[in-house]
């Protein structure tokens, strides 16, 4: 956090899990580089209080959360005020019953950020949510951590591969959604719309990991062609190779297309 914001980084806030808001040494560091932060906390969190004082919990107020392809979800959140109220704040919110909230659907955050921000500070969490997602595809999807190197640049050349895989991906996702907003994977697709659909395969939402599947299939023609040229060299098979420049031809005319209108009535 310190080079980052040593590259001139500009750094609205941090949002992060458990992991770094337990750790001393991350919240000593966001506190002297004077970095706005909500980080999560365990439930057992210990916080210093003089004595005589005591833990108060306030009223719960209820707040709908935006979720992705989905209904909004109403959650409650409720400040916890440790002797009195400080320049770090605790909050609680929880998915499920507000009269014995349930510990696995309860979570726990901590925040230096100033003002009103009850009706604020959940939401602004909930990025995190979505931060944590682009690194599982990223790691999981991608390979990000496969990397079978040891020095530093060559892994570095290999994370810029994978981020640009990623950001591919994440573009043709988003044009996706902006073209054909309301297809699901149930509806057909006439030929003269989408002709690659007819490969079985197809993905027909709308997600990343669609897009993802879609552009595999797309690249496959040239990976193959990468493989097989060579061994065209050896046996000359002309209408092997005439057959897969026409297929990668083919792949080369594939475009987002946005549904008519009349198949969203």
């Amino acid at each position: 956090m310190q080079q980052i914001k040593a590259l001139g980084f500009a750094i609205k806030r941090v949002l992060a899990d458990s992991l770094y808001g337990e750790s001393e040494a991350v919240i000593r560091c966001l506190e002297t580089l004077q970095l706005p932060y909500i980080v999560a906390i365990r439930s057992n969190h210990g916080v210093l209080m003089a004595k005589g004082q005591r833990v108060r919990y306030n009223f719960w107020h209820a707040y709908d959360q935006p979720l992705s392809e989905h209904p909004t979800a109403r959650r409650h959140l409720r400040e916890i005020i440790f002797g009195h109220r400080r320049k770090v704040r605790y909050y609680q919110i929880t998915k499920g019953s507000t009269s014995a909230p349930d510990q696995a659907a309860s979570w726990f955050i901590m925040t230096n950020l100033e003002g009103g921000i009850l009706l604020s500070v959940a939401t602004q969490y909930s990025l995190r949510t979505w931060i944590e997602y682009g690194f599982r595809q990223v790691k999981q999807a991608l390979g990000w951590h496969d990397y079978r190197l040891t020095d530093d640049n060559s892994i570095e050349r290999w994370w810029e591969l994978v981020f640009s895989a990623y950001l591919l991906v994440s573009l043709h996702a988003e044009q996706c959604k902006q073209y054909q907003p309301h297809l699901t994977a149930t509806e057909a697709v006439p030929p003269q719309v989408l002709p690659f659909t007819h490969h079985p395969d197809w993905a027909l939402g709308i997600t990343w990991k669609s897009a993802l599947n879609n552009l595999r299939l797309l690249l496959q023609p040239y990976w193959y062609w990468g493989m097989l040229a060579v061994w065209l060299q050896v046996f000359p098979t002309p209408g092997l190779k005439r057959g897969l420049h026409q297929l990668m031809d083919w792949m080369d005319t594939f475009r987002i297309l946005p549904v008519p209108q009349q198949l969203l009535a």
